[in-house]
Order: structure tokens, then sequence, then C-alpha cells
């Protein structure tokens, strides 16, 4: 299996230092250690919104745990204290212990849209349609190269927009505005749209479209179908080979250097 089928998690460094930005805290989290190399995690994750494929690596993070730790989580605002939000479904009968339970060096916070400054990074949220709440899609540089990151989206549902995909609304295209690469959702097809949109995911003719209108120069496909096998997902990177923007598939452990 090459794509593999952790959840979403993505880490961000600066040039020669470990990660200290994590974009959701899926089951990847659990593979961030690797890229720590024993060290504790002392930075801010990111969630875009709590579903469970989003959160549920948070009380496997190894390296959340170790000495001198600090992991300063954000969600989006929704009214609700974000730990007692967290626990909905992390805390008995459904888990052993509850998010503020995970350690001394953890803290819970909520974010709002607009500009803000982590870790040294620039970050630029925005709310953006998926289905089952809140959902936030971030843009973040250093300075010297931009990542847009929106992981699940439902641009169906503000209509067909010009392609049938969903709309190239304004908060996609501000987010996504000539970044160096665009990680974006990439679940079904156009052609699975109409039976399986539902569920709130883009299809992978829009997050091409996207990175063509908003000029990003690469586009990675992610959150792949988990029915979807590797030979499949090779072959959907193999249409848009003489694309104007570069495409190609997420893959766990995958490094990509920017710009």
């Amino acid at each position: 299996m090459h794509y593999g089928g952790y959840t979403s998690c993505i880490g961000l460094a600066h040039t020669g230092e470990p990660p200290t930005i994590v974009l959701d805290a899926g089951t990847g989290l659990q593979q961030l250690p690797l890229a720590l190399r024993g060290r504790a995690f002392r930075g801010t994750l990111l969630l875009t919104h709590l579903h469970w494929d989003h959160t549920h690596g948070m009380p496997f993070f190894r390296s959340g745990t170790l000495p001198g730790n600090r992991v300063d989580v954000y969600l989006p605002e929704q009214g609700v204290d974000p730990e007692e939000l967290l626990a909905r479904a992390i805390s008995p009968p459904h888990f052993p212990i509850r998010p503020k339970q995970l350690g001394d060096g953890w803290t819970f916070n909520v974010l709002e849209p607009g500009h803000h400054e982590f870790e040294g990074f620039s970050v630029y949220a925005l709310q953006i349609p998926h289905k089952g709440g809140r959902t936030f899609g971030y843009r973040v540089s250093d300075g010297s190269g931009t990542l847009a990151y929106l992981p699940d989206h439902s641009p169906i549902s503000l209509g067909p927009g010009p392609d049938g995909t969903g709309v190239y609304h304004d908060a996609a295209i501000v987010l996504t505005d000539g970044a160096d690469l665009l990680v974006h959702d990439s679940q079904h097809t156009a052609a699975e749209l109409p039976r399986l949109g539902y569920l709130g995911h883009s299809a992978v003719e829009y997050a091409v479209g996207l990175a063509r209108r908003a000029n990003a120069r690469q586009l990675a496909l992610f959150h792949h179908d988990p029915w979807r096998t590797d030979a499949e997902i090779d072959a959907l990177v193999v249409q848009y080979a003489t694309a104007p923007v570069r495409v190609f598939a997420a893959h766990d452990g995958m490094v990509v250097d920017l710009p």
C-alpha cells in the first residue's frame, strides 16, 4: 500500500527545524514523533474542524506526553468551551480520559477567522463549507513559501458552479491565491458527486479547477476515498499530467519543500 490509510495531519517546519505547527490531528499524528526524533513537541495544533478523522490522533500523540512538551490546540470558535467541545467525543464512555487529562503542557483554545501568528508562521483562517460543524481552511506562510490547506470542503453545497462540481467561492480563492502548494479534499470524482456529494466532500476536478483559477503552483490531492486503490489514485494523477498546475497525490510520510 503506497498512499496509506492514516487520517488528516500535516506538520509544518521552518527550514532545518522540527515541526512546530500541525494542521489537524487525525491518526497521522502518531507518525509525527518520527520527524521529531524522540523530542517533545513544542508548538501549535490547528484543527480545521472536529470530525473524528481530524481529532482522534490526539490521545495517541507520544511526543505530546514527553517532558518539556507544549501543545496549544486551536479549533474554530463555536460558542462552547473548546475542551468541553472536544470532550463530547474524547471522554468516557467513548474514551478513558478527556482532553484536559492528556497531560501538563496542553491548552485548548478557540480561533476566529482572520490573520494570526503562530510559531513564526502567518496563518489566515477562513470558514469554508463542509457538512457537520464549523470548518476552517488555512493559508500558512513563513515569508518564503505558502501553503493552502482545505482538507474537507463541500463547494457543491453552495451550488453546481461553472463545472458542476461546486462554486469557486471567495474564501477558497483567497486562501489559495498564488499558493506554492494547495492541499485539497479529493475524496470524490465528478462522476461520483451525484451519489456521494451528500457526505460533504469535493471532487478531484474541483480541486484542479480551484488550483488553476487561483494560480496555485502545485496541487496535492488529499483525503482520498478510503476505498480507492493505489492504482486508481495513480490513474487520477495521470489524467492531469499535462495540466498547467503540477498535480500529485499525497501519501503517508510525504515531505514537500516549499517554495
